[in-house]
């Protein structure tokens, strides 16, 4: 028989178990989706936790999967690289907001060719990619080329097998470019890749890669640099050929006009500017706009506010770019006016 002093000790512990699990509970948030977005997603969570003990629980399954996620409501945030219309937001009772901006970078293994030194535009490497150039001294390559020694290696395309955000920014960039794309692939999160081998994810892409000789892939650039991949100089626009890193990025996204599209959707592929990296797009947040569960979105809201105003550095360091103070404000503008409680109290 229990005496009543055990009694009582049992359920004090009960009750500060009890109260243990509420607070574990209240510090951690769940996120998924881009895996564009994932290492400055892990680098801030790992900086966040250290500072205030909340923890993130991020899924990189790509941007398909972490918009089904936050349709069917089962995480905190969803992640996606192809911002989704202002007509699908209000269909869904979404809002987004984007967080960094990134390049997507075709990478390559061919030996003797190191980062940096292929030169591709956007017409070969949509012919690449439709299985219309299929080895690397095709003359189409060399003519970009001069003195560089090209085998006559078969090209085998990597390309994702997965919905993705990163397959919208770089298919959106080709359907820019080459109206045959546009035509017979087109512009979308999962295309039918007329040739090559699908890898999951951005991981699964620069895997694949690194193991097949010949191989081209795009990934983000975070993903080339931290793997030391052979990343390609591109044409841009402005006709120059440019290497994917942040001041080039930056100037992708200085003209970006934030203030004036509706819930900030915007694309930035093949745009104006000598600098400019011609494959370049943000990475956004999608949230419901009645959250069912208020303290969990004000957690989130309060990490990507500690983000925008502690994350620049960690950003720049995987040659993100970060928003200007001027965007974020509109940004924590937008919060507080689309992201509300059951009771229409706002939660920012």
């Amino acid at each position: 028989m229990i005496n009543l002093t055990t009694s009582r000790t049992l359920l004090t512990a009960l009750a500060l178990g009890s109260a243990l699990m509420s607070v574990a509970h209240a510090g951690e948030m769940t996120g998924a989706g881009s895996t564009f977005g994932y290492p400055i997603y892990a680098k801030w969570a790992e900086a966040y936790k250290a500072s205030s003990g909340v923890s993130l629980n991020y899924q990189s399954i790509g941007s398909g999967g972490g918009i089904k996620q936050i349709e069917a409501n089962t995480v905190d945030f969803g992640a996606t690289d192809m911002p989704l219309s202002p007509e699908t937001l209000a269909k869904n009772g979404l809002t987004q907001f984007p967080t960094v901006i990134g390049g997507v970078v075709p990478v390559v293994n061919i030996p003797g060719v190191a980062p940096g030194k292929m030169h591709l535009n956007g017409k070969t490497l949509s012919d690449i990619y439709m299985g219309k150039v299929i080895a690397w001294n095709d003359p189409e390559i060399v003519a970009l080329n001069k003195g560089l020694t090209l085998p006559a290696t078969h090209i085998t395309v990597v390309h994702r097998s997965d919905g993705s955000g990163t397959t919208f920014i770089f298919t959106n960039y080709l359907s820019k470019i080459s109206p045959d794309w546009k035509e017979k692939v087109g512009n979308d999160t999962a295309v039918a890749w007329p040739a090559g081998v699908g890898g999951k994810g951005n991981e699964g892409v620069a895997s694949f890669v690194k193991q097949i000789r010949g191989s081209v892939g795009y990934v983000e650039y975070a993903y080339a640099k931290q793997n030391k991949m052979a990343y390609v100089l591109m044409q841009n626009k402005a006709g120059q050929y440019v290497a994917p890193f942040a001041a080039n990025i930056q100037a992708a996204a200085a003209g970006a006009d934030w203030a004036h599209v509706p819930d900030f959707y915007e694309i930035l592929t093949n745009e104006p500017g000598m600098q400019s990296w011609p494959i370049t797009g943000a990475t956004f947040i999608l949230m419901h706009k009645t959250a069912s569960k208020p303290e969990n979105a004000k957690i989130v809201l309060k990490f990507f506010d500690w983000a925008y105003v502690n994350g620049g550095q960690l950003a720049t360091s995987l040659d993100y770019v970060t928003l200007p103070n001027s965007v974020t404000k509109l940004i924590e503008t937008s919060w507080t006016q689309n992201i509300r409680d059951n009771s229409g109290k706002a939660i920012w």
